[in-house]
């Protein structure tokens, strides 16, 4: 059983991180106020407070951080450049050097936005990444502080969906309530990406700790669609109206930080070190579907203040 501390844990990878491991290691969770209720320690504050890195850790007293924490709406980001700047890269950059110090192993989270899609191809780990947007240029930033920082570090890039505490921070669960409200939405056909269940994210993260693991990995799906094949999938598995997706160009859209049309990343460096091959799709959206059935939904919303 380890001590882990995991960061922006009322994230969508945070709480359900939490919830994965907490049965099985000692977690604490560090939150700005958003947990009253939940199975595990809290520890309340702001890593944009210069001192609570320092103060959660002598809390914690961790062997393991994972730093899920991210100012990840991309429109934000590109309204606050600072503010994502100093969430998304100089926290993570102090996090590392600490971790380095007190011999604390690191896990940091990135995101397959750093690609500006340029080509059809999976990308690799070595591929040059070219980030289109504030978000994504402040984590590319953040990968390389933290790898600076700290070289024994894993930095994961990942996509991930799955069950949130506000019911609204993945893509599934904006496909799911809009069907299941009779309302119309879009799906983009020309972004394509490889979702995880993130149960199966936080599974693998672990993994990746307990095998001592170092360097930088993609972690996210085996299978690459489309947004909208992707809403038709929740449609379908739900028995929901999947005519309630329009097919959508994501160059039509209004939205304001520019996105990738192709975020699939080559997930054999992994699946290599591991030993073992990631879930499939239909894994994860099956463990999605049961969770629903199971009111895994709320219960992980009443761990909400």
């Amino acid at each position: 059983m380890a001590r882990i501390l995991i960061t922006g844990t009322s994230g969508l990878l945070g709480i359900n991180l939490a919830q994965e491991t907490m049965n099985t290691h000692q977690i604490f969770g560090l939150d700005r106020g958003r947990l009253g209720h939940a199975p595990f320690k809290i520890i309340h504050g702001d890593l944009l407070d210069p001192r609570i890195i320092e103060s959660a850790i002598q809390t914690a007293r961790p062997e393991w951080i994972i730093n899920c924490a991210a100012l990840a709406d991309l429109d934000r980001c590109e309204e606050d450049p600072d503010l994502a700047r100093r969430l998304n890269t100089d926290a993570p950059a102090k996090l590392a050097k600490i971790c380095k110090a007190r011999g604390i192993a690191l896990v940091h989270i990135s995101t397959d936005a750093v690609f500006d899609g340029m080509t059809d191809a999976f990308y690799k780990e070595e591929d040059e990444p070219n980030p289109l947007s504030v978000y994504a240029r402040t984590k590319l930033d953040s990968e390389r502080a933290v790898r600076a920082e700290n070289p024994d570090a894993i930095v994961a890039r990942v996509n991930f969906y799955g069950w949130s505490l506000t019911g609204k921070r993945s893509l599934a669960e904006f496909f799911f309530h809009n069907l299941t409200n009779n309302k119309s939405m879009s799906g983009f056909t020309d972004v394509k990406f490889c979702p995880m269940l993130v149960n199966d994210t936080a599974r693998t993260l672990v993994k990746m700790l307990q095998k001592n693991l170092k360097g930088l990995y993609h972690l996210a799906g085996p299978q690459a669609m489309s947004k909208y094949q992707f809403g038709v999938e929740i449609a379908r598995k739900f028995n929901l109206r999947e005519a309630g997706i329009s097919p959508k160009s994501i160059n039509t859209s209004s939205l304001n930080a520019r996105r990738s049309n192709n975020l699939c990343l080559s997930i054999n460096k992994i699946s290599t070190d591991l030993g073992e091959a990631l879930p499939e799709f239909s894994t994860g959206l099956n463990e999605f579907y049961l969770q629903y059935q199971q009111g895994y939904p709320q219960k992980i919303r009443g761990y909400a203040q």
